[in-house]
Parts: C-alpha cells; structure tokens; sequence
C-alpha cells in the first residue's frame, strides 16, 4: 500500500494558529514540517494521523543567526541552508558539514533540522551532531516554552520528550571558543544513504594545547543518537596525541550499542567502525583546533 489513509489537512501561518491545532487534536495530529520523514511513513500506513499540520509557511520559524555567543536556528531551517550558511561555515562549520551528509539535494532543499531531531531517527545526522555541540532545544506550546538539553531529548527510537500539544521551535548551540574545531564522519553503503556509522566530535584546546571541551555523538549504534560521555570525559585535561585519541576511539566504541543488521553489517563490524571513525574524527578535529 502506498497510499496515506485519509487525513485532514491544515496549513497554518503562525505559530499560535499551529500551536491552536495541536491543542485542539491532541494525540491525533502530526506535524509537518519537511516531509522527508512523515510521508514516507503515511503511504506505507506506518503513521496515520488524523491530522496533518503544515508548518511550513510559518516563516518565524526559519532563520540561522547569532545572538553575542549564541547560534539560534530555527526549526523550519533547511538542511541546504545550515549546508550553505556563511555563519555556520564560519562559527559551526561541523554543522554544515553535517548537513552536507543528509540524504541527498532533494531532501537537503526540503527537509528541516526540526523535523529531524523530532522524528528521532538514530540514524539521523543532525542528532548526533548537536549532541557534541551540546545544543539546547526550546520547545513550545500554548502553555508556553521550555528549554531542554539534547542529552535529555531523545527517548527511544522515533520517541523524544515531546507533548502531544508541544512542537519544537528553536535549537541553540554556543559559540565554541578559540581553538576550536569539529568534523562529522559517516561510513555509508552508498551516496544519500543511511549510516552504517557515523560519528560527529568537537573539540577545544586551552593556551597550552590542552583539551578543555570534548563532545562525541555516535550515529546508527543504538536506540537514539548516542553520546560518548566516557570518551568525553577521557579527553578532557589531556594532550591529545596519537595515543590518547586511540584510546577515547576504545572508549567510544563500546559505548556504542549496535545490532546485527542483513544490510548493513553485524553489530561487531559496526562497533569496529566506530572506533575508526571516532579517531579519525578526533585527528581531523585537532587538526582544525590548531589552525589547520
């Protein structure tokens, strides 16, 4: 089957109008947003919702800007924009680089980094990335709004904190500081695929090359995108040489939850891929750090 069962639609204009909606069909409704993940699902009848709420002419909700040592992104922002954006280049090149791995141009000129983090998939790209830039994430209702880490977002696959009545509205990351740099590594089958694994690090020095701020998150490796606390803590107050890298890509790796997959490889060999991704994400983001 791949035709959605029968839906009501609406495409409001604000963000109260769509908030109103979420209200009014509570549990019922679904928010649409790029569409890359929700209307796949709904012509295979996995998701039928009774209704369907188009936000993607609410234009309060798409914008890249910098408030003093902030980065605010919108919800309904692209992923071709966060790809494309002289900001990001300049001040969170990780996230257009990121970007730049989703699927392939017609789902980057459609989909949103909202709709991303909300659908939840473990296999998504920006989760993992937003995790090592420890992003905050505002999320809103008629009740009003409330800010959460991205560490306390992710549920279980397809499952975040989200209320029926809540949608997200806004990611916020900090400014990394001087010295600074991050990469996004994935092993895929193919161009535009998912992951087999993928791993995003950022990573900061103080004055006299130490490490001061370590964030790693593991793609396609568990129920959620993934953060490698341990191999975070491992890195923090060290120099990090060849060894130490080698031995948070250890850390990293079995801290990775994977499963056998007839696709995409056993559960060991993804393991195994993290570990060479992480440490070559490592090295690249040190690299980068020093001016490289």
């Amino acid at each position: 089957m791949t035709v959605p069962r029968p839906f009501v639609y609406f495409c409001p204009s604000t963000e109260s109008e769509a908030l109103a909606l979420l209200r009014d069909y509570k549990g019922e409704a679904k928010i649409l947003a790029g569409g890359m993940s929700l209307i796949p699902l709904m012509k295979l009848r996995l998701v039928s919702p009774k209704y369907v709420i188009d936000i993607n002419r609410i234009e309060s909700l798409s914008y890249i800007k910098q408030d003093r040592d902030k980065i605010r992104i919108g919800a309904l922002t692209r992923h071709h924009d966060l790809e494309r954006s002289d900001l990001l280049k300049k001040v969170l090149p990780i996230l257009s680089e990121t970007a730049s791995w989703v699927g392939d141009p017609q789902v980057r000129n459609m989909g949103t980094i909202g709709g991303s983090l909300s659908h939840a998939d473990p296999s998504g790209d920006l989760g993992s990335c937003i995790i090592a830039l420890r992003g905050e994430l505002v999320i809103k209702s008629e009740r009003g709004e409330r800010t959460i880490s991205i560490d306390n977002f992710f549920v279980d696959t397809f499952t975040t904190v989200l209320q029926p009545d809540e949608m997200l509205k806004e990611i916020i990351i900090n400014v990394p500081k001087d010295r600074s740099g991050g990469a996004y590594l994935k092993l895929e089958r193919r161009a535009g695929d998912f992951a087999i694994a993928a791993v995003a690090t950022q990573i900061s020095l103080d004055p006299k090359g130490i490490c001061s701020y370590a964030g790693i998150g593991l793609t396609a490796v568990g129920p959620t995108n993934l953060k490698a606390k341990k191999a975070e803590e491992f890195l923090l107050g060290k120099e990090l040489n060849d060894k130490v890298i080698e031995e948070a890509a250890e850390i990293a790796a079995s801290e990775a939850k994977p499963t056998d997959d007839p696709l995409r490889g056993s559960a060991e060999y993804k393991r195994a891929m993290v570990k060479v991704l992480t440490k070559r994400a490592l090295k690249i983001s040190l690299n980068r750090a020093r001016g490289g």
